[in-house]
């Protein structure tokens, strides 16, 4: 090749090799100021996928583009850059979370076998020396050589050079990226991200009569993650989602001072999502970096309502001899209402907890009890328990155990009798449901009161107890093993 050739040649592939340098080396950094719109579907468990939009400037070729105040819990995994308005016009060939932030121990780290200039004061005179040190460990303090001598702890001002790149004053997704049209472009990063959190809490205030109540549901969200997601569009997925565990390690820890805001508006909007269900906020709002926010979630009304009084026994003394099985016996108190558009409702309710309130004779709300609830399907019957009842209590014993002739199949026969005295110290009657699980093959041979047998394992009595009165339940049952 002739001498020209090879100058002309070298020159190119110098321009060339120095544009790459240049563009490896030049940062293009995006922050919440570039964001356009943001949009946070929240799932139960900790999980959250953001779609975040932003306008940025890019150069034709290599790009380094460093998109800050992403969420410091984010997977980097499942990130994808798209541009939105120039569709297919970049490829991204890397991606690198910069979790590690710039904090006083961070920047003495990263600085470990590298020099730095210590500025101490002479306390007599008052005037301040600079020396060059070296820093050898930054474990539990600092270990520094110091001329000829080693010193530990810090004997005065330390001095750094700059802060290194992979040192970030915010959570960063580093991104390289090779685009074809230099100019101003919109692009989208979504990602899912750890450290976004609701649940969903009710309240209801039982009518005085105990026959309705009225119910208003809050969804409460926590953020974490390590940034704030501004004039957000906010999406809830209720149910379980499948998910790998696994470990991913922390990128920041989370700060105890945690903000309170509540928003009170018209309820969430609902639709199903595959065997989901999702809940849309038909307004922006905003979720602060570690904060707990309220949004209404539902409101409905003198909702029909039942309460129940249960006293359940046990399946163990129908085999064997026990005699006194209980003294004051505790009636358990439960609250039902039916999930149906004909009881004022009839959307899925998200798991939670209900807290429920009833008003006392001066008009004062006063808690009664609460529960946690399931995600509950339209159609489906909420029960709540709330408790166990103060006046109502039972005395049960076995009156009578006796094993019967094993039959010619060989298996085991016992009958038995039972007394329950039920007693209502209330000044209103009060209706009781007794409920028995007997195990095995059973029946009924003599009662009282008229049973009904509600599952295969169940015999349940409904008993009507007068006011400061009281009513005995006898029962007879055999039992073939």
């Amino acid at each position: 090749m002739p001498n020209q050739y090879k100058f002309i040649v070298l020159c190119v592939l110098s321009a060339l090799s120095s544009n790459v340098l240049s563009a490896d080396t030049d940062e293009i950094t995006s922050s919440l100021h570039d964001q356009q719109s943001v949009a946070v579907t929240i799932y139960n468990n900790n999980l959250a996928l953001v779609k975040d939009q932003r306008k940025v400037k890019l150069n034709s070729g290599l790009n380094n583009l460093a998109l800050r105040d992403v969420s410091a819990q984010i997977r980097p995994e499942t990130a994808l850059l798209r541009s939105i308005s120039h569709k297919g016009s970049f490829d991204t060939l890397e991606q690198n979370f910069d979790f590690d932030l710039l904090t006083p121990q961070k920047l003495l780290e990263k600085y470990v076998g590298k020099m730095v200039r210590v500025i101490s004061m002479n306390p007599a005179t008052g005037v301040e020396t600079s020396e060059q040190a070296s820093v050898l460990s930054a474990n539990n303090g600092v270990v520094m050589r110091i001329g000829n001598r080693i010193e530990t702890g810090i004997p005065g001002r330390i001095v750094y050079d700059n802060v290194p790149a992979n040192l970030r004053d915010r959570p960063t997704l580093m991104t390289k990226i090779t685009n074809k049209t230099a100019g101003e472009q919109s692009v989208e990063l979504s990602y899912l991200t750890g450290g976004l959190d609701w649940k969903a809490d009710y309240v209801a205030e039982l009518s005085p009569k105990e026959d309705s109540l009225d119910l208003s549901g809050w969804v409460t969200l926590t953020n974490t993650s390590g940034t704030s997601y501004q004039n957000a569009k906010l999406q809830l997925v209720a149910g379980d989602v499948n998910r790998i565990q696994e470990d991913y390690p922390r990128a920041m820890s989370m700060r105890k001072d945690v903000l309170m805001a509540a928003e009170a508006a018209a309820p969430m909007t609902e639709e199903s999502l595959l065997e989901y269900h999702l809940y849309s906020l038909d307004r922006q709002t905003t979720i602060a970096e570690n904060q707990t926010k309220q949004v209404a979630l539902l409101s409905a009304s003198q909702v029909p309502a039942r309460k129940e009084l249960v006293l359940r026994g046990s399946d163990y003394y129908y085999n064997s001899s026990y005699g006194d099985l209980g003294q004051k016996l505790k009636v358990s108190v439960f609250v039902d209402f039916d999930n149906k558009e004909a009881a004022k409702l009839g959307i899925p309710l998200p798991k939670g907890i209900m807290r429920v309130y009833k008003k006392d004779n001066q008009g004062n709300a006063q808690f009664v009890g609460e529960d946690r609830i399931d995600h509950t399907p339209k159609n489906e019957t909420v029960r709540l328990k709330l408790g166990e009842a103060f006046d109502v209590t039972a005395d049960k014993k076995q009156s009578d155990f006796k094993t019967l002739p094993r039959p010619s199949k060989g298996n085991s026969m016992f009958e038995s009798a039972y007394e329950i005295v039920i007693k209502n110290a209330k000044k209103e009657r009060v209706s009781i449901t007794v409920q028995e699980p007997i195990p095995a093959d059973w029946k009924i041979i003599k009662e009282n009161h008229p049973s009904q047998k509600a599952t295969s394992n169940t015999a349940v009595w409904k008993i009507d107890v007068p006011a400061e009165g009281k009513v005995t339940l006898n029962y007879r049952v055999q039992v073939k093993y």
